[in-house]
């Protein structure tokens, strides 16, 4: 299994509307093969450590490496990265994890 950690940073006030990009995406992730686990998060009112308010956390949870490549090359993501562009603040950072 491959785990995958996706901090999407918006530009400032545009974290609703980044949100709202991801959710309306979350059925096609779903229904891709080897697709385990995928949804967005936010800081916890509570945490001591925040990503910020301009954050959007996607863990991922994929079945194997192949399924994970598939999962970039899917159209539903190109349509899905050319929509939030201009919303971003930068690049995303995307961490990709292995079992320890």
């Amino acid at each position: 299994m491959i785990s995958v950690v996706a901090i999407l940073t918006a530009k400032p006030g545009q974290a609703p509307t980044l949100l709202a990009a991801i959710q309306a995406n979350l059925e096609a992730v779903r229904a891709e093969t080897g697709c385990i686990e995928y949804g967005p998060a936010q800081d916890a009112p509570f945490s001591p450590a925040k990503f910020g308010e301009d954050s959007v956390i996607v863990l991922e949870k994929w079945a194997s490496p192949e399924a994970l490549a598939a999962h970039g090359k899917a159209p539903h993501m190109a349509s899905f990265s050319a929509s939030i562009r201009d919303i971003l603040a930068g690049r995303p950072s995307i961490h990709v994890l292995a079992p320890a």
